[in-house]
């Protein structure tokens, strides 16, 4: 697929996604949302990538959508509706159905998925973040659900996933009011994780990124995340069980027996994901 409101490169084991529609803040078309998974399915099978970052050019992260998708779903040229079952090779494919949805499915993806969070994260830009695994927030960024004000709801599970990270009455507040909260706020709350400097945003993220790539084992990185987001639908005895399972199982990989070399060795490890 051409590339043209996206922007896909990989470097040294990490794989980043932009969102290129500067002058629009990001705003999200279906051409974007098109490109967008196009290249999350390939940094999900790509053997060079062991981590995703996804960010935003110019001043923004994505300021919702634009208003070409809005219309389409008033014209009913876009039915939501009638979304059709995932491909077989559509980003997260073969997971749970829950994480295989339009906008779910980078929880189905067995790589980590960093935010670098540059600026505004409205609407539906703010539900791309919070799927997303990790999110780091420049100091000048701003976050808004924006929903009830344009006589919307909480779209496309935010119901679900925000009181998950910041709670339900804060979940609530951010909904029914819509207003916009600023980054300090926002780890307050609970929405990111780190908020860092506007200029130090990427190598904050990229640093972070290579520790992710060099340091820990791709096979278990890929199944922790599978095991956290299982484990929201799961009791804790099935959860439990599950571990056991894959503990097992890791004893008998080569990347258990680098890990543990490596360690004695005093050495960086080599991990090969097997």
């Amino acid at each position: 697929m051409e590339y043209r409101e996206i922007l896909f490169s990989v470097a040294d084991y990490i794989a980043t996604i932009t969102l290129n529609r500067p002058d629009k803040l990001n705003a999200w078309t279906l051409r974007m949302e098109a490109e967008y998974r196009h290249a999350m399915a390939d940094a999900e099978t790509r053997s060079d990538v062991r981590v995703i970052v996804v960010t935003g050019a110019g001043r923004g992260f994505c300021a919702g959508a634009d208003m070409s998708l809005l219309t389409a779903v008033q014209s009913g040229e876009l039915d939501l509706e009638a979304a059709p079952a995932p491909a077989a090779d559509a980003p997260g494919a073969g997971g749970r159905d829950d994480f295989q949805k339009p906008y779910t499915f980078p929880l189905g993806i067995q790589k980590p998925i960093i935010a670098a969070i540059n600026g505004h994260a409205m609407g539906l830009g703010l539900v791309h973040a919070i799927y997303c695994d990790i999110r780091f927030a420049s100091d000048q960024a701003k976050f808004g659900t924006a929903f009830s004000q344009r006589g919307l709801i909480a779209e496309h599970g935010l119901g679900w996933m925000l009181p998950r990270l910041i709670g339900v009455e804060n979940t609530l507040d951010l909904l029914y009011s819509a207003r916009i909260v600023g980054a300090d706020e926002a780890k307050a709350l609970g929405l990111v994780s780190r908020v860092v400097p506007h200029e130090e945003l990427l190598p904050r993220v990229y640093e972070y990124a290579a520790h992710l790539a060099t340091q820990c084992s791709p096979r278990a990185l890929g199944i922790i995340k599978r095991q956290v987001y299982d484990s929201l639908m799961s009791d804790l005895g099935p959860a439990t069980d599950i571990a056991i399972r894959e503990m097992i199982d890791s004893f008998g990989t080569e990347d258990f027996a680098e890990g543990v070399a490596s360690f004695l060795e005093k050495r960086p490890p080599r991990f090969t994901g097997n």
